[in-house]
């Protein structure tokens, strides 16, 4: 459905180091139903993107910098993986605390492969369940969190999925609960 998201403003939080196809793919599914996206990162420019961490897989413009914006700016929020993307977000207070407020908010926030690190980091997996990468499982059951091995686990407004092979299930997924939160602030 072309419209479904008509209305809602999602933010795609990432760094240098983003897996580029878990941030292209969800971004074109949530756009293709009507979402408006913005990337918001550490500073304003321009991410490099990776294909299996290694290889340089280009760059993408940011749309705003992490510490101008605000969880009232956006409807729901998506966290990309690849390992170095989310170790350097998590070393950012203006990142965590956006990851920490939108999940305290009761929005919907998405997150793949190593992208529940920040989540780690924002104090806010306690008690949930997720899942992951399998290298993070170990940070996130000492996190407090319920660990599970599924493509794509749902605890209230927490989406995760375990690595790129989950992307046509996770993108599916988004699309449906991002329609049903609430638009606006």
């Amino acid at each position: 459905m072309p419209n479904q998201l008509q209305g809602k403003r999602v933010a795609f939080l990432a760094a240098d180091g983003v897996e580029k196809v878990e941030l292209e793919q969800p971004r074109a599914a949530l756009e293709e139903a009507g979402a408006q996206t913005e990337l918001v990162s550490l500073k304003t420019g321009e991410i490099q993107a990776r294909n299996h961490d290694l290889e340089p897989a280009g760059t993408f413009p940011v749309d705003r910098a992490v510490s101008d914006v605000s969880v009232d700016d956006f409807d729901a929020l998506v966290l990309p993986g690849g390992t170095v993307n989310p170790d350097k977000l998590r070393l950012d207070d203006s990142a965590i605390s956006f990851v920490r407020d939108f999940v305290e908010s009761g929005k919907p926030v998405a997150a793949i492969c190593h992208g529940p690190w920040s989540l780690v980091e924002a104090g806010v997996v306690s008690g949930r369940t997720v899942t992951s990468y399998p290298s993070i499982r170990t940070d996130l059951r000492n996190a407090g969190a319920n660990v599970v091995d599924e493509e794509v686990a749902i605890d209230g407004n927490l989406i995760s999925s375990r690595s790129p092979s989950d992307l046509p299930a996770f993108c599916s997924t988004i699309v449906e609960k991002f329609a049903h939160a609430p638009t606006g602030a």
